[in-house]
Parts: C-alpha cells; sequence; structure tokens
C-alpha cells in the first residue's frame, strides 16, 4: 500500500481517501485469493476452484469500484476465447466471464511473486516468447487442451495497447484452435468513465508502473469495464493469419475503432 501511495499524483482529499478505501480492499482481496489458491484448492474439486476463481475475479472489480457490464455470452462450442488487450485486469475481465479459461501468458509473469500464485492456481500456459521453439510447444499444448474440453484464453494483440485502437492481431496462437478443429470467440474490452469513453485510468503503456496503474484506477470516477461477446466464428479451413485479420476486424467493429499498423 505505501508503494502504491508514493507514486500518487495529487488529487482532491476526499478523491484519495476514497481511493485508498477501495486499495485497502483490493489488498485484502488479492490476500483472501492467494490464501484461498494456496491451502484450499488442493482439497478443492476443479468446478468449485472455477467457481472460486470468477467469483474472486468479479469482487476483485467491486473492490476496486469498476462496474462491469456484459453484452453477449461465451459458448462452449467455441473454447478458444480471442480478446484485445488493453489492462492487466482483462484476465480477471475474461475470468469473470468465463472462470474455467486458461490463459497463455509471457513467462516473466512468473517473476510477479503472489500475482504468479494467483496465476498457477488458475492453470495458466507460460510462454517463453524470445524461444521460438517454446512457441510451438505452448501452441501444441493449447491445442491438446482444446482437444481435451479446457478454454483457453489468448490475446493476440500479444501487448497492451492504450485502447483507442488495435495492434496488429498475431496468428500463432490461433493455430492451436485449427489444429484442434475448434470454433473461436471474439471478445471487445472497453473500459469508460464518467469523462471519457475510452478511459486513461487503465492505461498500462509506456513504462508505467503496477503502482501506479493500481492508484489511477481506485482514483477513477465512474470507470466501468465493457465486456461485448461477439459471435463464434469457424476455424475450418482457415489460415491463421486470416483468421487472425478478420478477429481483429470483428473487434474494431464492436469497439468502433480504427484498427492500427
Amino acid at each position: 500500500m505505501s508503494a502504491v501511495l508514493a507514486a500518487a499524483p495529487a488529487a482532491p482529499l476526499v478523491r484519495r481517501l476514497r481511493a485508498a478505501w477501495r486499495l485497502a480492499r483490493a489488498l485484502l482481496h488479492a490476500l483472501h485469493g492467494l490464501l484461498t489458491v494456496r491451502v484450499a484448492f488442493a482439497w478443492l474439486t476443479r468446478p468449485a476452484r472455477e467457481r472460486c476463481i470468477g467469483r474472486w475475479s468479479r469482487r476483485m472489480f467491486e473492490a476496486l469500484g469498476v462496474r462491469v457490464e456484459q453484452r453477449g455470452a461465451l459458448h462452449e462450442s467455441a473454447p478458444l476465447i480471442v480478446a484485445n488487450h488493453v489492462s492487466w485486469l482483462d484476465v480477471m475481465a475474461l475470468h469473470a466471464a468465463c472462470p474455467q479459461a486458461r490463459f497463455v501468458a509471457m513467462a516473466e509473469l512468473r517473476q510477479w511473486g503472489s500475482v504468479a500464485r494467483l496465476a498457477d492456481g488458475a492453470r495458466t500456459i507460460y510462454l517463453q516468447r524470445r524461444r521460438l521453439r517454446d512457441l510451438h510447444r505452448v501452441v501444441r499444448e493449447a491445442a491438446a487442451a482444446l482437444r481435451a474440453g479446457d478454454r483457453v484464453a489468448v490475446f493476440p494483440e500479444g501487448v497492451v495497447s492504450e485502447g483507442h485502437g488495435l495492434l496488429p492481431f498475431h496468428g500463432n496462437l490461433l493455430q492451436s484452435a485449427i489444429d484442434a478443429g475448434v470454433a473461436v470467440q471474439a471478445v471487445a474490452l472497453r473500459y469508460s468513465d464518467a469523462a471519457h469513453a475510452v478511459s486513461d485510468a487503465v492505461d498500462f503503456t509506456g513504462g508505467i508502473t503496477l503502482a501506479q496503474s493500481l492508484w489511477r484506477i481506485a482514483c477513477a470516477e465512474g470507470l466501468v469495464l465493457q465486456v461485448r461477446v461477439l459471435p463464434p466464428r469457424a476455424t475450418a479451413g482457415e489460415r491463421r493469419r486470416e483468421l487472425a485479420a478478420r478477429l481483429r476486424a470483428d473487434i474494431a467493429a464492436a469497439l468502433a475503432l480504427p484498427p492500427r499498423g
């Protein structure tokens, strides 16, 4: 908490006090999640663990003062979930909608201490992005998970954007759905607030630290996460690059954003 407050920009007193209260609630909730993963998960069935993940994700948004609005539903017939990437909150956003989802995440996440523990509890698939051979391994692992009935979620942009446009979508991880012969479903994510259709409170680009990001989110007025679930798209006969381009266009259209690059 002290590190977050030290990174805090100037803000009206009432706003700062409210933000501090939100951060305190979020910290306690994060500790509760960590304790659940480390102690209770070993004794819980997989469906029970997934219910915990979904409930924990939803309550974290409540703690941070973020209202979640979802349109559309995810279908089991499309087990690969594809979303644009705006914030570190995106993983919780998709877990709130689909707690069964296994994410493909960069191996650097393992250096995030308690966050890594939570990611391990959600059966995250880790990718060492600088090793091409490891990418092939992850595609095979994701395809095997899809064939086994798991839900897998990926962010084809690879990194977060500032939310005003879409970065190029990489098709490598989409190959897992093609290989498994399953459909994909796109999810469009947008964060807005009381003053902006696209909020800069969740911006995690340009070297912003996690502490700074947490403070900006906690200080935000009327922050809303809009989750728009799009219809499933079949992968039969698709090539991964063309599939990536179509999914990118689908999400851009849903958000009325111009794709970039």
